[in-house]
């Protein structure tokens, strides 16, 4: 485990050199710009990238990297490069039986022609799937900042919806609401073990259903389709059914963990099962009980039978905040969890992608030794800067949406926020705008990190802005269409 400090020593001191450093990361990020066509399209994934023919798809427009990037063009009212990206996507959406509805990981303009990756071209060949799932998500938001109805009723957008539905909630073998991947298929995109129903997959399934309706209920005021209709009808089911299923076995506090300690097991029939994926009290690990304390609680990593995932995912909990998956007072108990262990999750470069990490037989045995995913690096436990920006955004919508409630845990946060912010500033052009960081406390610039990485930079950028130039901002990551006003006109 990683050695504890105090929470005295992590206390960073404010910059004179803000306005500088904001300056030039805004420069950077407009040299990530590219165009397809001749037209602003998006960003690529990294700055100054080596020029190997394996490394070559950093230079690529990948469609998880550019969710930040479609945010802050979004806060700059550069709506028309956000349409233009998700038409690329759209032109691009698979129509192969096997991948149909599919978004492509990432695209590239090459002598004219665009060429999509699948995941055909990946390590280990495996699709992303959860850069389909941020479509929905991202159009969403851009409808609604732009007030482009046209464009959400359109019929290119209401097919790409439609395919989309038809690939993630077709029949299976599996009774549950959660979409099933292997490994490798989301932001953690090499072997760690997630594979089954990861948290993160499954939170972006909430909120891209929770787009998708958003997107039909726009369509369905223009029309009477009996067809939208019962597409709609199921979808929200399937969105309660998912949200009931994750609040029931995935979020946990010390309170349910000693619930499922006591739990019978080998229940068999047709009987309400108290222990459903019959977990054993055996595979709890030790160190669960200090993590949560008394008052903290968080959705853990995945829930397989008998093989619960107990590490903590920064993203997918985070997400859970902004998508409203979780109640006000989940999110405060997740709040007051980060606020415990923010040793853990914070450290030198805020902050940790998952923890613990996996280390010796274990992490030999699930990552097959990979030397990329080394304990305290990468995505075993690395420190990602890009990954505070979802953490902050749910911090500030939260106290904009709650400002009364629980005044002393909410300031606690914002001064947490404050100083991570700080940290970052001070440090991350010394590093170059790294991708991410190794060792226990997140001192050391990652072994193979990428410099100048877009989503580092441009995260920075966000958070910047929702610190210092309009806090208000943050609303535009509010999926709830009753927030959105105009665009549904009852």
């Amino acid at each position: 485990m990683a050695p504890q400090f105090s929470q005295g020593q992590l206390r960073v001191r404010p910059s004179s050199r803000e306005e500088a450093v904001v300056a030039s990361a805004r420069e950077h990020f407009e040299r990530t710009l590219v165009r397809v066509n001749g037209t602003l399209v998006g960003s690529v994934a990294a700055l100054e990238h080596p020029r190997k023919s394996h490394e070559a798809n950093y230079g690529e427009v990948f469609l998880r990297d550019n969710v930040p990037v479609m945010l802050y063009l979004l806060l700059q009212g550069r709506h028309e490069i956000v349409r233009n990206f998700l038409s690329v996507c759209l032109d691009l959406q698979s129509t192969k039986y096997q991948t149909r509805g599919v978004f492509p990981t990432s695209f590239v303009e090459e002598n004219g022609q665009l060429l999509a990756d699948y995941g055909q071209r990946s390590i280990g060949r495996i699709t992303s799937v959860d850069a389909s799932l941020w479509w929905p998500v991202i159009c969403w938001l851009y409808v609604k900042r732009s007030q482009d109805v046209e464009f959400a009723t359109s019929q290119r957008v209401q097919r790409g919806v439609q395919l989309l539905l038809d690939l993630v909630l077709h029949p299976t073998f599996e009774g549950t609401p959660v979409l099933f991947v292997p490994d490798c298929a989301f932001m953690i995109d090499r072997p760690m073990d997630v594979w089954g129903a990861p948290l993160e997959v499954e939170v972006l399934l909430y909120g891209c259903l929770r787009s998708c309706c958003n997107l039909m209920e726009l369509a369905q005021a223009s029309s009477m389709s009996r067809l939208l209709d019962q597409r709609l009808g199921l979808t929200r089911q399937w969105l309660h059914d998912l949200r009931s299923f994750l609040l029931k076995h995935y979020w946990v506090t010390s309170k349910t963990m000693q619930v499922l300690r006591r739990r019978p097991t080998e229940q068999y029939g047709d009987q309400q099962h108290e222990n459903e994926f019959n977990v054993q009290p055996q595979v709890i690990p030790p160190w669960l009980q200090d993590w949560l304390e008394n008052r903290g609680g968080y959705l853990i990593g995945n829930m397989r039978t008998g093989r619960p995932d107990f590490r903590f995912y920064s993203l997918g909990n985070s997400l859970a905040c902004l998508f409203g998956l979780l109640t006000a007072p989940q999110q405060r108990a997740l709040f007051r969890l980060v606020l415990h262990n923010r040793a853990d999750l914070m450290a030198q470069m805020p902050m940790r992608i998952c923890h613990p990490p996996m280390e010796d037989i274990e992490w030999r045995n699930k990552t097959g030794s990979d030397p990329k995913n080394w304990p305290w690096s990468y995505h075993n436990g690395g420190h990602w800067p890009s990954l505070l920006w979802f953490l902050g955004g749910a911090i500030l919508l939260h106290e904009q949406q709650h400002p009364e409630a629980d005044l002393l845990l909410m300031g606690q946060m914002k001064a947490m926020l404050e100083e991570c912010y700080w940290s970052q500033l001070n440090q991350l052009p010394r590093q170059q705008w790294a991708e991410y960081f190794d060792g226990p406390t997140g001192t050391w610039v990652g072994q193979q990190a990428r410099t100048y990485q877009t989503w580092t930079i441009v995260g920075f950028l966000l958070l910047h802005h929702l610190l210092r130039v309009k806090p208000q901002d943050v609303t535009l990551l509010d999926l709830d269409p009753e927030r959105a006003p105009g665009l549904f006109r009852r």
